[in-house]
């Protein structure tokens, strides 16, 4: 067998046009590890931000490094003490180390076996690859952060986004009134997703629309998005209302609201989960864009204009 990989990677942080496309040596799974042959890779904003250092002094990194944190395949090999699953396996996970290096826009990764969920059967692999980070990150948002209770109402700013479309799930299935927020070509999309209702930010003020659909204000706004939204309408948020953002660690804000800021955390328990509610129809994962691992630095470029719909993926 080859001990070597085709890889994307790049050897020092700064422009996107520096991503090279080559050959690396190929994992080998330790202890408690299982080598994962790649077969979708999600790209999000994180990886342009990651390769452009803007998280250099919250992560260290080791060159070269591969980017990609969201992986579905197939398990290839096991190491010592991984038994958790066969060879062969369709398996999914959100592979972000407290090192980054080893990334999935790759052939191979190798990760602890702790890290990994069995894949979602009623998604095909490329939805899969989708899933990892935007349902964890909208997952842990909403409920663990969050603490969305049926009934609530809650606004999704950027609710088109790879995110913000899950969370519209998410919230649905948890018998929330969902208010979406995006740009005017992804109303009907998100309302395809079970938003209740939807604005439009390029229509005026957000907070404006708001006060017409939910006049006594939201429980929660959930902010995955980087424009103005927020400031048009965090004082909708009702006495105590939870504000939840990954975009901003310290928003304006007033001061009876919680917040909390949410940097996603693997968690296999609640891949496993999400593995279910895709599987009993709860969530369907809109694949808009395929790249090729040869192409991406045009899909690191791509997704960090954030004006991408749905999940973007590279299929080595």
């Amino acid at each position: 067998m080859s001990k070597k990989m085709k890889a994307a990677y790049y050897e020092e942080f700064g422009e996107l046009n520096q991503i090279k496309v080559g050959e690396l040596d190929k994992p080998e799974p330790g202890e408690g590890e299982v080598l994962i042959r790649i077969q979708s890779a999600g790209v999000n904003p994180v990886d342009a931000a990651v390769a452009r250092g803007m998280l250099k002094d919250a992560i260290p990194a080791e060159f070269p490094v591969i980017p990609g944190w969201d992986v579905a395949g197939v398990i290839e090999e096991r190491g010592h003490s991984s038994r958790r699953f066969a060879k062969g396996d369709k398996v999914y996970a959100y592979a972000r180390r407290p090192v980054i290096q080893h990334g999935t826009f790759a052939e191979y990764i190798s990760i602890p076996e702790s890290y990994v969920a069995k894949s979602p059967e009623k998604l095909t692999m490329e939805e899969s690859g989708g899933v990892p980070l935007t349902g964890l990150t909208a997952y842990q948002s909403l409920f663990d952060a969050g603490r969305l209770k049926g009934g609530e109402t809650i606004m999704i700013l950027g609710a088109s986004g790879g995110v913000g479309s899950l969370a519209i799930q998410l919230a649905n299935w948890k018998g929330a009134t969902v208010i979406g927020v995006a740009g005017s070509s992804n109303q009907d999309y998100m309302k395809d997703l079970g938003a209740d209702y939807t604005i439009d930010y390029s229509k005026g003020d957000v907070g404006e629309a708001v006060d017409k659909i939910a006049p006594d204000g939201v429980d929660m706004i959930f902010h995955c998005s980087r424009g103005d939204s927020l400031a048009q309408s965090h004082d909708r948020l009702k006495e105590g209302g939870r504000l939840i953002s990954i975009t901003n660690s310290d928003p304006e804000r007033r001061n009876d609201v919680q917040f909390q800021y949410v940097f996603v955390e693997p968690n296999a328990v609640q891949l496993a989960h999400l593995s279910e509610l895709a599987d009993s129809g709860t969530l369907k994962v809109p694949v808009s864009k395929t790249f090729k691992l040869d192409d991406a630095q045009q899909a690191l470029q791509e997704i960090e204009s954030l004006h991408t719909r749905g999940k973007t993926v590279i299929t080595p």
